[in-house]
């Protein structure tokens, strides 16, 4: 008989880990379930749901620094920021609706266990540059704490970067530390139009580049642009690429100028003002361009960005598929028919190239079965894998396979 455990405190889930590696008795690690589509499927008798593990229990707007318990919503995260005119600097998306779920529903600990960052990774980092510590459970039932409340802490090892992108293969996480940052003034996003792939990555390298101090930089293909939420993007009538400035507003508005004067050669352009410009970036964070048709899908591939057009080039030859790019041309996301094995075989081809990694963000729950999620290990880096799980979790009990077979 399958059980689903919900523990209140990180001393309850210790005691349930306890339990569970005694038992050999795997467990699905979830908070509200809303990214258990990423990764590979798990097949457990029983459960672990950290979404009773919730409420922001430190936050001081001053020493930008935030204390929650693992299952607290995500949403309730920005809300208790925008009070103070603070933010996540690292952008994340609410990946809900790419999953065939709701919006809003993600929690802060399983936004660490998959290190997932928007568009201003280019500048901010992504979410392991952010978790200052945590508190968690290992696979042994042993409550451990890592990090402490200030950036500039070197006492012990630094697991936060072991954890975060774990996936939960590693610990239950029951409570992490957060850095936070000030919330820009202004924001404003040079758009340009008509490029193809390879001019455009061209136009945002020269931009990111410069001294401008870039915070977002991607591309839109016409059948992506006339998608958007934004009017000046929708009826643009083409490829749309977009350069977003923030900070404080006389210092945007003047390298706003600057930009659009130095990059006058590629053509037409056009402005979009604060609200436009959020508009534009959540919808590039949430992937809400491929979010339809639900029955595809959806790659996630990291590149130099100077390889970004050849990896699409290459892919688009053999098969139909609607992409983006983000990061300067450095992140390609990719929608395409099921198909035959989701074109793995074909699209790490392209990548294996040029160097790099394909991870399959969407996909059947039998595709997920069939073929590698995550970009495959070379032996001796899926080893040492193996040697990390073995050391926090011995007794394979936590997310078992999500990641790697075997792990």
């Amino acid at each position: 008989m399958s059980q689903t455990f919900k523990p209140t405190s990180a001393e309850q889930t210790a005691e349930l880990l306890t339990w569970a590696a005694g038992e050999e008795a795997p467990l699905e690690v979830i908070g509200t379930g809303s990214k258990r589509g990423l990764g590979r499927p798990i097949q457990t008798a029983n459960g672990l749901d950290l979404s009773d593990l919730k409420g922001i229990t430190l936050y001081e707007p001053a020493e930008l620094v935030m204390t929650a318990g693992a299952g607290t919503p995500l949403s309730e995260i920005r809300a208790a920021l925008a009070e103070n005119r603070q933010e996540l600097a690292f952008e994340p998306g609410d990946l809900g609706p790419l999953f065939g779920g709701p919006a809003g529903e993600g929690t802060i600990g399983g936004l660490v266990a998959c290190n997932l960052a928007g568009p201003r990774r280019i500048k901010a980092g992504a979410a392991r540059d952010h978790l200052l510590g945590f508190t968690a459970v290992s696979g042994r039932g042993e409550v451990f704490k890592s990090g402490g409340r200030v950036v500039k802490n070197v006492t012990g090892y630094d697991l936060s970067k072991l954890v975060t992108g774990s996936f939960g293969t590693l610990a239950a996480l029951t409570e992490v530390t957060l850095k936070v940052l000030p919330a820009a003034e202004k924001a404003r996003t040079l758009l340009l139009f008509g490029l193809d792939d390879r001019a455009a990555v061209a136009a945002m390298s020269r931009a990111l580049g410069s001294a401008h101090e870039i915070s977002g930089a991607a591309h839109l293909p016409p059948d992506i642009a006339k998608g958007s939420g934004v009017s000046y993007i929708a009826g643009a009538g083409g490829a749309v690429t977009a350069l977003r400035l923030e900070g404080h507003g006389p210092s945007v508005e003047a390298r706003l100028e600057a930009l659009r004067g130095e990059l006058k050669d590629l053509g037409q352009s056009e402005e979009l003002h604060s609200k436009n410009t959020a508009a534009l970036w959540r919808e590039i964070a949430d992937v809400t361009y491929l979010v339809e048709p639900a029955d595809r899908v959806v790659w996630k591939v990291s590149v130099a960005p100077t390889h970004g057009p050849e990896v699409v080039a290459a892919i688009t030859a053999r098969v139909e598929a609607r992409y983006l790019l983000d990061w300067g041309g450095g992140l390609i996301l990719l929608s395409m028919p099921a198909g035959e094995g989701g074109w793995a075989d074909e699209l790490r081809g392209a990548v294996a190239k040029v160097g790099g990694h394909a991870t399959l963000l969407r996909a059947p729950e039998a595709l997920r079965r069939q073929i590698s999620v995550f970009h495959p290990q070379p032996e001796p880096l899926a080893a040492l894998t193996a040697r990390v799980k073995d050391s926090f979790d011995p007794r394979r009990i936590l997310n078992p396979g999500r990641m790697y077979s075997g792990v």
